[in-house]
């Protein structure tokens, strides 16, 4: 397993380097001819010499990239791959090449609109395309696995959205696939992205902290009361879970990213469906307000299949303990996103809510002093990332953290380490193990080790 503090290390990195190392860097002048003053300035050759050896050291590679599928989250990372140029100096230069949609997603029109130069309805001829080098993955959960083997199958570079996939068994089987060809992975944690809790990364590694002690995290939200129809987020042969999945995947993961250690074992979980039935919608996409969910104009209901709420607690490598909470439930969250972490030297606190500050508190200054400290991670000295967008105390959103993950994996891909750590699918695997852990835990009412969770 990777190191939670070590960026992914392809084994095979140097063919890679090689493969984009002189990809269409093409010559305005071509040599041999003479310029008027000939006498003068020289040849031809000699000069076009000189500015090809010049242009080789400034000139840009181009990776190809494809993406699969479109929605939210495709919305989101073609917005990122579109805009990680203009606002970081990558050495390696992503081409928005290909977007996949079903038919009735109209691809095409998404590809206009969104910056795309091709559209495709076959994912498989758009994986294997010699002209792709990297394959991003923004389909619904089910659908994670079968493009991302292929992908690495046919050598490409592989992203892929949280979680991994809707089943440990495909969560496992991508990161063999990983593992069995040496190319590089990631799965899209882009919370980890976020300024404060890179920082808070940091502060943690330094030492900061201390010893951990304590993990809390929780991910609420409160948006699927009765009034939402079905969608496939509510059915586990889709999704696999549900605010668990979603939600707590999230947490999860930051928690492992934020305190550097590893879960051991589970208890103590709860699962709950708050909503059994959802009304199913007859056309559309199911992306309704809630006021266009009243009267519909037929009253079909289908089960519903995952959970509305887990609750877990945990056991960390280090005797720390853990509690972690997701829910679509919880009325007044929009998303209300965080953790608190205490160590025997310092605490921090973290709320998506207020994006930009990290709460910090440092326990070896004198009593009289003490307390909490709002840090404005806004500073581009300091805080990752920020130094690329706007000046300091500007702040930056939820986009930006795609972006700045659009970067990490550039850099990785060119032979360069990320900013803060990448989740590989070999790392959103372990996370995947943890959540599985969790929901056996609420099926059968016991303590389950991790271990045991393959």
């Amino acid at each position: 397993m990777t190191p939670i503090f070590e960026a992914p290390i392809p084994r095979n990195r140097e063919a890679f380097l090689s493969r984009f190392a002189a990809k269409r860097l093409v010559s305005r002048n071509a040599p041999g001819k003479s310029w008027p003053n000939a006498g003068m300035a020289g040849t031809c050759r000699e000069r076009v010499g000189k500015i090809a050896r010049k242009r080789r050291n400034t000139m840009t590679k181009k990776i190809n990239v494809a993406m699969i599928g479109q929605g939210f989250m495709g919305r989101s990372h073609s917005n990122a791959w579109g805009q990680v140029q203009k606002f970081f100096d990558p050495e390696l230069m992503p081409v928005m090449h290909t977007v996949y949609g079903m038919e009735t997603e109209n691809p095409s029109s998404f590809a206009q609109k969104w910056g795309w130069r091709n559209a495709s309805t076959n994912w498989e001829e758009t994986v294997r395309s010699p002209e792709i080098d990297l394959v991003d993955i923004v389909t619904p959960n089910f659908m994670h696995a079968p493009p991302a083997k292929a992908a690495l199958e046919a050598g490409k570079v592989c992203c892929c959205e949280k979680p991994i996939s809707a089943t440990l068994d495909d969560a496992r089987e991508m990161a063999e696939a990983a593992r069995k060809h040496g190319i590089p992975s990631f799965v899209w944690y882009i919370y980890r992205r976020c300024p404060a809790v890179a920082y808070a990364h940091e502060l943690v590694k330094a030492g900061e902290l201390g010893e951990i002690l304590h993990v809390r995290a929780s991910y609420l939200q409160g948006w699927a009361d009765e009034k939402i129809p079905m969608r496939w987020r509510f059915k586990k042969e889709l999704a696999g879970s549900g605010a668990h999945g979603d939600l707590n995947a999230h947490v999860t993961d930051m928690a492992r990213f934020v305190a550097g250690v590893e879960v051991e074992e589970i208890c103590g979980a709860i699962s709950k469906t708050f909503i059994k039935k959802r009304r199913v919608m007859q056309s559309g996409t199911g992306r309704m307000t809630i006021d266009q969910c009243e009267g519909t104009r037929e009253e079909i209901w289908d089960d519903v299949t995952v959970d509305d709420a887990v609750l877990y607690l945990a056991k960390f490598s280090n005797g720390a303990i853990g509690s972690f909470e997701a829910t679509r439930r919880a009325t007044g969250n929009k998303n209300t996103n965080g953790f608190e972490i205490n160590g025997t030297k310092g605490s921090i606190k973290f709320c998506f809510d207020r994006a930009n500050e990290l709460e910090y508190y440092d326990a070896r200054v004198p009593a009289g002093v003490q307390g909490w400290t709002t840090i404005l991670s806004t500073h581009g000295a300091d805080h990752p990332y920020v130094k690329n967008w706007w000046p300091d105390g500007h702040l930056i959103g939820y986009e930006h953290t795609f972006t700045n993950m659009a970067y990490d994996v550039l850099r990785v891909i060119n032979g360069e380490e990320p900013i803060v750590p990448l989740a590989t699918f070999e790392d959103a695997y372990q996370t995947q193990r943890i959540l599985e852990a969790a929901l056996i835990s609420a099926e059968e009412k016991r303590f389950v080790k991790l271990d045991e969770v393959r």
